[in-house]
Formats: structure tokens, sequence, C-alpha cells
């Protein structure tokens, strides 16, 4: 029974990304590059319509789980903005910074959240549904190493940070290089089709990387102040 409770839960894992992708991406991609044209949508049509796919998702998984966070409504504002640039026809210039300065303001909070009780890097790494927080503190203040295990958190911190600032500058430079079009256009419309599909492959995996690199770097630090196994960090299975 618990395997197949553990399958049934990774399965669904799996399907909830899938149906990410879909609502946030390949969905709106598809609606704006292949009918924004005249002959199917027309531009202001068809980008309505492409963002109506993850704010309708987004309020349904809200609905559906009744949890709200930060990061999701920081995500909830920029479909919002990205909507109300590209139908205003402002220019494309406002787009850009706006797709800057989402993830600037969260890696400025996580440096912030240093210097409170609450740092980020605890939601981000350091939490109780992926790691043994308990059994991982106790071990730090068996082995007299909680003032280290502070200084590896925040150089993971840092990591963290950096991966968003990463996200900053490539969302900008992104949306400088496919943004030429006149807003309101067909062309403008596939544009920003392009952008969001591209998104995935030239900002998220490098920054998925590095954030990689900060979990993996403090999962060593742990072995090493804890004298944990692996099994021991992570709620494995």
């Amino acid at each position: 029974m618990p395997e197949q409770a553990s399958t049934t839960q990774k399965n669904s894992q799996r399907h909830s990304m899938v149906v990410n992708l879909l609502f946030n991406i390949v969905i709106p991609t598809l609606i704006l590059t292949k009918l924004s044209g005249d002959t199917y949508l027309g531009a202001r049509y068809s980008i309505v319509i492409a963002l109506a796919f993850p704010l309708g998702f987004g309020l349904y998984d809200f609905v559906k789980t009744r949890r709200a966070n930060a990061f999701a409504i920081l995500g909830f504002i920029s479909v919002l903005l990205t909507g109300g640039i590209s139908l205003l026809e402002l220019d494309a210039e406002y787009i850009a910074i706006k797709e800057a300065s989402i993830p600037a303001i969260i890696g400025i909070a996580t440096l912030i959240s240093l210097y409170t009780p609450y740092p980020l890097i605890k939601t981000f790494l350091f939490n109780d549904d992926v790691i043994h927080t308990d059994k991982i503190n106790h071990a730090l203040k068996k082995h007299d190493n909680s003032n280290l295990f502070d200084k590896a958190l925040r150089n993971a911190t840092y990591l963290v940070a950096l991966s968003f600032f990463l996200s900053a500058t490539l969302n900008y430079a992104l949306a400088k290089v496919l943004l030429v079009s006149p807003p309101g256009t067909a062309e403008y419309s596939a544009e920003l089709g392009k952008m969001t599909g591209l998104s995935f492959p030239v900002i998220a995996l490098p920054c998925t990387l590095v954030m990689l690199g900060a979990l993996f770097y403090l999962v060593k630090r742990i072995e090493k102040l804890t004298a944990l196994s692996f099994e021991d960090i992570f709620r494995v299975g």
C-alpha cells in the first residue's frame, strides 16, 4: 500500500508539471504564434485568449488548494501586466522592464530576508516538505555546528538570489531581442508567443541549474556538519 501511494503521488506530481507547462507555456504560445493573424483571432483577441489560460489555471489552482503565496501573486500580477501593456499597445520596452522586474524583486527580497526571522532560503530549499529539518537541527546542536550552518545558509541564499538576478537579466535580453514589431500587430503577438515559448529553455533551465547548485552546496555542508547521510537528510519515498 505505501508503494502504491508513493507511485500515485509521483504520477500526480508529473501530471501537475505537464498541466502547468500546457496552461502556462504551450497553449498560450500556440495561440499567439499560430492564431494571431487577421484570418484567425487577430492581434488583440489572441493576446486576451492566450493570457486567459495561465490566469484561469492560476485561479483554478487557488480555489482547489486554497493556498496562495507571494510568488504566485507576483506571477498573477506579471500576467496581468503583460496583458495590459500589450492591449494598451505600449512600447515593448515596458514588457522588457516588467519581465526583468519580477525575478529581480524576488532576488532582492531573498537577500533582505536574511536580516529577518524568516529567511526565504528556508522556503526555497531548507523546508520540511523535502528535508528533515528537525533531525538536521538536532544533529547540528549535537556537533556544535549551528553557527557554521548559518554561514552555509547565507552562502546558499546568495546563490539563490543569483539565480533570480540571472533570470531578470535573461528575461530582459529575451524581450529586447524578440519584441521588435509595433505593438498591436499580429507580428507582435507572434513575437510575444515566441518569447513565452523560449522562456523555459532559455531562462528556466539555467536558473534551475544555479538553484540546484545551491541545493547541492547546502546538502554537502549538512552532510559534513551533521554526519548525516543523504537518506537521513531528505524525505525519500
